[in-house]
């Protein structure tokens, strides 16, 4: 469909692709990663054609059309209402309509054959383009991306940035392009809009690219990664969890051949130096010196984990209770967001507050601050201190100052040492800390920002989307930052690996109300299937009425009845046993194998690396399946010994 040939592509003095090449092929579902400023939305719109190459070439397949949801789309405007605009899709079948009602004018006094074979000929393909279900159809997408049917006729114009970028994604999805490029589509959408989304292109029968940052979202749509680093584009059959096992394979094969061509580079300078001068030996000594010139060099290996080491504490330590709300009741104009909820937060608590956009997530949090106007009762706890985090901080750094002057601003008492350890946690290293914030990105904005909230020596946090802007290096630093924070917090995302890897409460609004979920994201996503599910209607057996039994056979009964509970007892306890074992050796059996693949001379046998890799593969399967097998033989055990 589309061939990228050895393209190069300068952006000011530096390649951000240098002789790199990727071939697109139809119906791929393609997820495209790499750190911020390495070029993942440069390189969409080499895509389209917007930015032309120094170097190689793109062959585009004629009749390829390509549909592109990027940044630049928050900023159209319209007094068209919103199913209006996401209607514009339909360029043909809204000619045609045009056409069809000039038509139907021009019958009022011209009753031609000519104009009855242009009238059939125009509805005919206008049918076959289903062109009578366009309003249909764009209702469908616009209420699937989140929006009331209330909703429809209000003018784009009326809705902020984020909404409307869900119109021109309905109106891109609505096109169906042969080739669908998508620009971090999730940021502007919520949970629910999110899980709409990745159903529908998971089913979608043209070719998907998207830069996204969601883990949880690339692993359910795409087949395979493409990776931009060092200028190159490296493509991963599998999604993210599958590129993340493989990505680890090949570093570990990158850092071997890296260690051995280092050795081999070592081994023959030192021969080198040793017979330069020696005119016996000068020829072959010139001659390894250019075998060492045109040896293709193999680069190191270099982390996107940086592990954080900076200690995140307070000084004040707060009571059990960190806050409490009461009959607390919050309502605008057009909606009630909460009527008599309570709820309370105690010290250690990490609370994930998720919901559709609109029910009040960060009015909550706002109410939680005591920035937003209420009813009703809120007590903070003792020496609470509290920091609220939203993306109205970027807003307040002084753009003329540079990282560190930020800081030192927030802090003047605090040394240089450790604001740089700070900022160095916070992926600012060396000359960076020097930057003026004016020309940092988005994302580098939004790390200095959570930096200066953990400066304030709170106890409490209030982050409203944190991860907002972050690469997946910086969603990686931010999940060390909270879970090595020792106080309470409440955080509002809607990038699910992050829940799932920091919270153990979930909060949600729902009738009004906050509930509240005491476990893990992950959990509550099972629960919340659950809960959901249609009830099965199941027909009861017709009772059987009995005879009084005489009082000597009660006691008989009751002692058979135990013997039976202790005899399933003692089976279920037998097969918890049996399970526990066979993980065991399961787990024996990993070990085993990952120490094969740690010895240098099997991991540098190809064949054997591959053949012990799938064994690992179907043994780390083996004790997934097993764990479950347990889990419900362990419940079983547990309900019975609580009859």
């Amino acid at each position: 469909m589309i061939v990228l040939n050895n393209i190069s592509f300068e952006f000011g003095s530096r390649y951000l692709y240098k002789d790199t090449s990727w071939h697109i092929k139809p119906k791929q579902k393609i997820g495209l990663i790499g750190a911020n400023g390495t070029g993942k939305s440069t390189l969409l719109r080499i895509i389209v054609g917007e930015y032309s190459i120094e170097g190689g070439e793109i062959t585009r397949r004629k009749d390829c059309k390509i549909g592109f949801l990027n940044q630049d789309l928050l900023s159209y405007q319209s007094d068209d209402d919103i199913l209006t605009v996401a209607c514009e899709a339909f360029e043909r079948e809204n000619q045609l309509h045009k056409e069809i009602d000039e038509i139907l004018i021009r019958m009022e006094h011209d009753h031609s054959d000519e104009i009855m074979h242009q009238l059939h000929d125009k509805q005919h393909e206008f049918d076959v383009l289903d062109g009578y279900n366009i309003k249909n159809k764009a209702e469908k997408v616009l209420e699937g991306l989140g929006f009331l049917t209330s909703d429809l006729t209000r003018p784009l114009k009326e809705f902020s940035g984020g909404w409307r970028m869900r119109v021109m994604l309905a109106k891109i999805l609505l096109q169906k392009p042969d080739l669908l490029l998508l620009d971090e589509p999730t940021n502007h959408l919520d949970l629910p809009s999110i899980k709409w989304i990745e159903d529908y292109l998971v089913n979608y029968d043209g070719a998907v690219i998207v830069v996204s940052h969601d883990r949880y979202f690339l692993d359910k749509i795409c087949d395979r990664i493409v990776e931009v680093a060092n200028q190159k584009l490296t493509t991963y059959v599998g999604n993210y969890s599958h590129y993340r096992i493989e990505k680890v394979e090949r570093e570990e094969l990158q850092k071997n051949q890296f260690a051995n061509q280092q050795a081999y580079i070592k081994e023959q300078e030192q021969l080198i130096n040793r017979f330069r001068a020696k005119a016996s030996k000068a020829k072959m000594a010139q001659s390894r010196i250019k075998q060492l010139e045109k040896l293709e060099r193999i680069d190191d290996v270099e982390s996107d984990n940086a592990s954080i080491k900076f200690s995140f504490k307070f000084t004040k330590n707060p009571g059990k209770t960190i806050i409490e709300l009461k009959n607390i009741s919050k309502a605008y104009p057009d909606i009630e967001i909460l009527k008599d909820a309570e709820a309370t937060i105690l010290r250690g608590d990490k609370i994930a507050l998720i919901g559709a956009n609109g029910k009040g997530k960060s009015t909550l949090l706002r109410i939680i601050d005591g920035s937003e106007e209420f009813t009703g009762h809120r007590e903070l706890g003792y020496n609470v201190t509290k920091t609220f985090y939203a993306q109205h901080q970027l807003e307040a750094l002084n753009i003329e100052n540079n990282l560190m002057e930020e800081l030192i601003d927030l802090t003047p008492g605090q040394n240089e040492t450790t604001l740089r350890t700070l900022l160095g946690s916070f992926l600012f290293h060396g000359d960076d800390v020097f930057k003026k914030i004016k020309v940092l990105s988005g994302g580098e904005k939004s790390r200095v920002a959570l930096a200066k909230s953990l400066l304030m020596d709170s106890n409490f946090l209030l982050l409203d989307e944190p991860t907002n802007h972050l690469d997946m290096q910086s969603v990686n630093m931010l999940i060390q930052v909270m879970n090595k924070f020792e106080g309470t917090f409440i955080v509002v995302s809607h990038d699910r690996f992050f829940l799932s890897s920091i919270a153990n409460k979930i909060w949600f609004i729902e009738d009004k109300k906050i509930k509240e979920y005491p476990g893990t994201y992950d959990e509550f996503e099972e629960w919340d299937a659950k809960r959901k599910q249609k009830p099965v209607e199941v027909k009861k057996a017709p009772v059987q009425v009995l005879e009084p039994a005489k009082n000597n056979n009660h006691k008989a009964i009751d002692k058979q009845k135990d013997m039976e509970q202790k005899k399933k007892l003692q089976t279920l306890a037998k097969n918890v046993k049996k399970h526990e074992e066979k993980l065991a050796e399961l787990e024996a059996e990993k070990a085993r194998i990952e120490a094969e693949l740690a010895k240098p001379d099997v991991y540098a046998d190809v064949t054997k690396r591959k053949e012990l890799m799938e064994k690992y593969h179907a043994t780390e399967k083996m004790f997934v399946e097993q764990t479950k097998t347990w889990e419900l033989a362990f419940n079983e055990l547990i309900e019975l010994e609580a009859v």
